[in-house]
């Protein structure tokens, strides 16, 4: 069967390779994939270097589309998705997560009856005020086949209408859903060893195993908004200034844009000059592991990082007013504060005084998620 795997976001690059690693290792005589790379994010930083870096498949094809309001740059990427879809006419396409290059293949491929398979399937965060939310929903169902990563997404399937006992042949009115753990814990078992081989950042940096926290700010609810960002910042300074935290920040384009002016104006100097913050540029996706393995604590508004700290055993707080990722609540390993300055430092406290009693059970599967996924992709062709 011939495959095209959408990708534009510099999660869905990573994610992109663990099914390439299994079609190549496992399918590649079953499976034919063609990679389009819509071109989301365009910063050389945050997405061509980890092909080379993962050792994922360059694209065929790459749309260039570039930044632009949520409007322009998905229908640009409608537009371009189906001329490559109608010219190559794959039996099925492959989506991630919940980006707009995901929305925009899905409506492309739904259109002209193309099956779509979305891996992620299932997550829900309850607020649709957040453009993923409104994605995954929409691509959700639209989709043939849905791979949820936890019983907590199939559930959210199931409670949306879907039927788990469906039967083959799998359509668009017929669709299937499975459980089949999370394609990012096949990454982190794949990619852990070969970080410990090949990433200096922690010697580069001086930095000292669970000796310091790890942060990041990403999410335009934080960065565009000047009361959230302030709260935010005022919270790594008092950690870092009180409690003498060394926090590590990789600064997110976006972030790095808007904190000068966003900021007030004798915060951001007292953050640029506090030697416990370190800045640093976007890091490559072995640098990040690296950080995230020897942090002694996560700080974030990112959904892989959340997880990824779970798959590394390191608590989180997390800096959005709610998550996907339930579960990691559920366990106690991670606390929702949104940008309230007064929940983080709660959260800080609490888990810096209690990490020996912090249980991190297995939800996201056997490591090997990929390779089921492409079972059901030959199964079902």
């Amino acid at each position: 069967m011939k495959i095209i795997t959408i990708i534009g976001a510099r999660p869905q690059i990573i994610k992109a390779a663990a099914l390439s690693r299994a079609i190549k290792e496992n399918f590649s005589t079953q499976i034919e994939e063609l990679i389009v790379h819509t071109g989301q994010h365009y910063d050389q930083n945050m997405s061509e270097v980890f092909f080379g870096e993962l050792s994922i498949p360059k694209p065929s094809i790459n749309l260039n589309i570039g930044s632009g309001s949520h409007g322009k740059q998905t229908a640009l990427m409608i537009e371009q998705i189906e001329e490559v879809l109608i010219k190559e006419q794959p039996n099925a396409i492959v989506v991630y997560g919940d980006t707009n290059s995901t929305l925009a293949a899905s409506i492309a491929a739904s259109k002209i009856h193309i099956p779509i398979v979305h891996i992620e399937a299932g997550l829900r965060s309850f607020n649709k005020n957040m453009p993923e939310e409104i994605n995954r929903i929409l691509c959700d169902h639209s989709s043939t086949l849905l791979f949820s990563p936890t019983k907590t997404g199939l559930n959210n399937l199931v409670n949306e209408g879907f039927n788990k006992l469906t039967k083959a042949p799998y359509t668009a009115d017929n669709p299937g859903i499975f459980l089949c753990g999370d394609i990012m814990y096949d990454n982190s078992l794949h990619f852990s060893n070969l970080s410990d081989k090949k990433s200096t950042l922690l010697s580069d940096l001086k930095l000292k195993s669970n000796d310091f926290i790890l942060a990041t700010v990403h999410r335009n609810d934080n960065t565009d908004n000047a009361t959230n960002l302030n709260n935010i910042f005022s919270s790594f300074l008092q950690i870092a200034t009180e409690f003498k935290e060394k926090i590590v920040l990789p600064l997110h384009p976006r972030t790095k844009k808007m904190l000068p002016s966003m900021l007030d104006v004798d915060l951001y100097k007292a953050i640029t000059k506090n030697k416990n913050i370190t800045i640093i540029d976007p890091v490559s996706f072995l640098d990040m592991i690296a950080l995230e393995k020897h942090a002694k604590l996560i700080i974030t508004d990112s959904g892989g990082v959340q997880k990824e700290a779970f798959f590394f055993k390191k608590p989180c707080i997390i800096l959005r007013p709610e998550t996907e990722w339930t579960e990691l609540v559920e366990c106690r390993v991670a606390t929702i504060v949104g940008a309230d300055k007064e929940k983080t430092i709660n959260a800080y406290l609490d888990f810096v005084n209690n990490k020996e009693n912090l249980v991190y059970p297995n939800i996201f599967g056997d490591g090997k998620a990929a390779q089921f996924i492409c079972e059901q992709l030959v199964e079902n062709s």
